[in-house]
């Protein structure tokens, strides 16, 4: 019988079925950090347990660690999390990126430069946004700590089976509109709680055509919409990403990996419980106006009009009903975060800052999303076109995303952000403000001090021709 690949890695990875109905699932891969790990190693220890399979746990830091002097953090806090991590790791035998490794980064970041992020597997860890992860082609969700514990315990979880969602994208994106867009405007269109209770399939020529980094992108923020995980199948540009990464299948047993890789992808003929299509003609540069991810609208559009729904999030956003979102001053630039702050994300950004200076009165704040992001942005010269832009070139690590470490908001600051959620709060100051949009967007609003249409700013169809 034809199969989705969710319904295939779900079979695989099936030890039984429990009492209850849920299904106890092995889970190939876990990932932890610093913040959702302390508590499960402590139960561990409170129940005489060992890690089941600690060749199979992966670890490093990033919710609260500084982008400067990481060595040192000033927040107690923060370095009792990481004094923890690294002597948890070390009494339980677990692989540990640290800070001294060169390999440091959110954890998102981490699993697939390393070649620890798979197809055809099961991937856990104590954050929402493990749905990263499925671009790959692997199943993979965020948990509980109490899940993170059970994991490490016994390398498997109770769950119950999700109902399969495809979404196809077809068609080549307009000049200016990127993958960020894609997953925004998928976000708007079924909604923040949209999702609940699916997989989400990516599929369509746009995802054939887009990059792994741009697949991780939008499988990241499936979350966001809803589903509990998003995936796209893997295909030759997977194997290619994976092929001589440190933790990927060794030359001689290559083959044989990719031929499994293969087995894993859905089948022409497969069902799904939905399907939704898109024209990727119809997507523009993408970014949100209130307070949830599907608080979204084209940047050429107007702020809606005030009514029950939207009333709440206007009164915090403090916009104005039926005004447009282009325009809107920023106080704070923010590139970074598992959703884009990888090498392609700055290495666009930096095609068209170039040259440009940072507005006046705007705080602009880079951050690479691994040690190793970092060294390739610096082989490239990007660190520094982004200082003589007027940007803060940063450490690696989460940053402004949650502001769980020194990179808050302050007051009612609004900051345009290339991260993925825009909660009240969610930035650090219980009255700052968020409008996510694409690393490119970022940059036309660092440089003209408010949301603005990079197509316009940077003259995008001249410079994108040019390049």
């Amino acid at each position: 019988m034809a199969k989705t690949l969710y319904q295939k890695v779900w079979d695989a990875h099936t030890v039984g079925k429990l009492g209850d109905g849920r299904t106890q699932l092995f889970i190939g891969t876990h990932l932890i950090h610093e913040v959702t790990s302390p508590q499960a190693f402590g139960m561990l220890r409170d129940l005489n347990l060992k890690v089941k399979y600690p060749q199979r746990t992966f670890a490093t830091i990033d919710h609260i660690v500084p982008t400067e002097n990481q060595d040192q953090p000033a927040d107690p806090l923060a370095a009792d999390m990481i004094n923890a991590i690294r002597s948890n790791c070390d009494d339980f035998g677990v692989t540990y990126f640290d800070l001294k490794s060169g390999k440091q980064g959110i954890v998102h970041v981490v699993g697939p430069e390393q070649g620890i992020t798979q197809p055809g597997t099961t991937i856990a860890c104590g954050d929402s946004h493990t749905a990263t992860h499925g671009a790959f082609g692997a199943i993979a969700f965020g948990i509980g700590t109490t899940q993170v514990r059970d994991v490490l315990a016994t390398q498997t979880l109770a769950m119950e089976s999700l109902k399969v969602r495809r979404i196809e994208v077809n068609g080549e994106l307009p000049p200016g509109v990127y993958a960020k867009d894609v997953t925004l405007h998928i976000i708007k269109l079924l909604g923040a709680k949209g999702g609940i209770g699916y997989a989400y399939e990516y599929a369509g020529s746009t995802f054939d055509n887009f990059t792994m980094e741009e697949r991780m992108t939008v499988c990241n923020m499936a979350i966001e919409g809803g589903a509990r995980c998003g995936y796209v199948n893997p295909d030759e540009k997977t194997f290619e990403f994976l092929k001589g990464k440190p933790y990927a299948p060794s030359e001689d047993q290559w083959d044989e990996a990719v031929a499994r890789w293969k087995s894993f992808a859905s089948d022409p003929d497969a069902e799904y419980d939905d399907l939704v299509v898109i024209d990727a003609a119809d997507i523009a540069p993408t970014v949100t106006w209130g307070i949830s991810p599907d608080h979204a609208l084209f940047v050429s559009e107007n702020v809606p009009d005030r009514n029950g729904e939207t009333a709440e999030a206007l009164d915090y956003m403090k916009l104005k009903p039926g005004s447009p979102i282009k325009g809107t001053k920023i106080d704070v630039a923010f590139m970074g975060s598992c959703t884009n702050g990888r090498l392609s994300d700055f290495r666009e950004a930096a095609k068209y800052l170039k040259g440009r200076k940072v507005a006046a009165g705007v705080k602009a704040i880079a951050v690479p999303g691994s040690q190793i992001t970092a060294v390739l942005c610096k082989q490239e010269g990007i660190d520094k076109i982004f200082e003589e832009a007027g940007f803060e070139w940063r450490e690696a690590g989460c940053s402004m995303c949650l502001a769980m470490n020194p990179d808050k908001l302050v007051g009612d600051q609004l900051c345009a952000s290339s991260s993925n959620r825009n909660f009240k709060g969610r930035q650090g100051s219980p009255v700052g403000r968020t409008i996510l949009m694409s690393p490119v967007m970022v940059a036309a609003a660092a440089i003209e001090g408010h949301v603005a249409d990079a197509r316009e700013t940077f003259s995008f169809q001249e410079q994108a021709a040019v390049a």
